[in-house]
C-alpha cells in the first residue's frame, strides 16, 4: 500500500511540475506551461503553439507599456464591460459576479481594455483620413451613384450690431455688395481670406467634398461656373458661395475610408509592437513544446 501512495505522489508531484514549467522568458516575467495549457491543448502542431507563445509575448510587452504610460481602464470602463458581458448572456451582473471565476473574468476584462486604450494612443495620428486613402478609395468606385461637390463660402456672423435683426440685415447687405464686386472681377477666395469669419478663410473659404443631399447644397450645385449664389443661412451666419467641382463617387466610399484608415493603423501598431519585441529580452523553450 505504501509503494502505491508513494507513487501516487510521484505522479502528482509531476503533474504540478508539468503545470508551472516555464515555456517562455519575457524580460523579467515568465509564462508557464499553466498560463496557457487551455490554448496549446488545442494546437494540431508545434508551430501553432509557438504561434501562441509570441502572441502570449505581445501580450505581456503591451501590458507593462500601457501600465507604464499609466493608460490603465477606469472602474467606469470595466463595470460597463462587465455589464455589457451579463447582458449579452442574459443574466444580472450580480449572476455573473457570483461565478467562481469572476475574478480572472474581471482581470482579463481590465487587461484587453487597457490594450485598446494603447492601441488608440499610438495610432491616434495614424487613423486620421488622408487624401493619399480618399485618392486609393475614389479610384477603387465602380457604382459612382452619389454626387459630391466642393464649395467655397463666404460666411459672415457678426457685425458688432446689438440688435440681431440690424444685424441680420446689414450682414445681408455686406454680402450682397461683396457679391457685387465679385461679380465684377475680384477674387472670391481673396474676399474670402479677408472678410470671412469661418475657419475656411485660411484656404480662401474652401469646402471639403460635400454630398448633395439637402437643399443648400442642391442650390450651391446648380451654380453655374463662375456663378456666385443669393445670399443664404448657415449653422454659421449668412454666406455666399460658389461651386469649385463636382464629382460622382459610390455610397461605399466611407466604408472603404474607413476600412483603409484600419487597416493603416493596424498595420503602424503592429510595427510598433514588433519595435517592443526588438528592444525586450525575450527566451522561449523550445523543448518544452516538442
Amino acid at each position: 500500500m505504501k509503494g502505491v501512495l508513494f507513487l501516487l505522489f510521484i505522479f502528482n508531484v509531476g503533474v504540478v511540475i508539468a503545470e508551472n514549467t516555464i515555456v517562455a522568458v519575457v524580460n523579467s516575467t515568465v509564462i508557464t506551461y499553466k498560463s496557457i495549457e487551455s490554448k496549446l491543448l488545442s494546437a494540431n502542431s508545434y508551430e501553432e503553439k509557438i504561434d501562441l507563445i509570441n502572441q502570449k509575448i505581445d501580450y505581456i510587452l503591451q501590458l507593462k507599456k500601457a501600465n507604464e504610460l499609466n493608460i490603465e481602464p477606469s472602474l467606469n470602463d470595466i463595470d460597463l464591460t462587465l455589464l455589457s458581458i451579463a447582458k449579452n448572456n442574459n443574466i444580472s451582473i450580480e449572476k455573473l459576479r457570483a461565478y467562481p471565476e469572476f475574478l480572472s473574468l474581471e482581470t482579463e476584462v481590465s487587461e484587453k481594455i487597457a490594450i485598446l486604450n494603447l492601441q488608440r494612443l499610438i495610432t491616434k495620428n495614424v487613423s486620421d483620413p488622408n487624401n493619399e486613402i480618399l485618392n486609393i478609395c475614389f479610384k477603387k468606385d465602380t457604382n459612382k451613384s452619389v454626387k459630391q461637390i466642393k464649395i467655397a463660402q463666404i460666411i459672415i456672423s457678426e457685425l458688432g450690431i446689438q440688435d440681431q435683426n440690424d444685424q441680420n440685415e446689414a450682414i445681408k447687405v455686406f454680402l450682397n455688395k461683396l457679391s457685387k464686386h465679385i461679380k465684377k472681377g475680384a477674387s472670391f477666395a481673396a474676399f474670402a481670406k479677408l472678410h470671412s469669419q469661418h475657419q475656411s478663410y485660411l484656404i480662401g473659404g474652401e469646402s471639403e467634398w460635400i454630398n448633395v443631399d439637402n437643399l443648400t447644397i442642391k442650390m450651391l450645385d446648380s451654380l453655374k461656373k463662375n456663378e456666385i449664389s443669393k445670399v443664404y443661412s448657415t449653422d454659421f451666419g449668412f454666406a455666399i458661395g460658389i461651386k469649385l467641382e463636382e464629382r460622382f463617387v459610390s455610397s461605399n466610399l466611407k466604408q472603404c475610408q474607413e476600412k483603409l484608415i484600419y487597416l493603416n493603423a493596424e498595420k503602424f501598431y503592429y510595427n510598433w509592437v514588433s519595435e517592443l519585441r526588438k528592444q525586450a529580452y525575450i527566451k522561449i523553450h523550445h523543448d518544452v513544446l516538442l
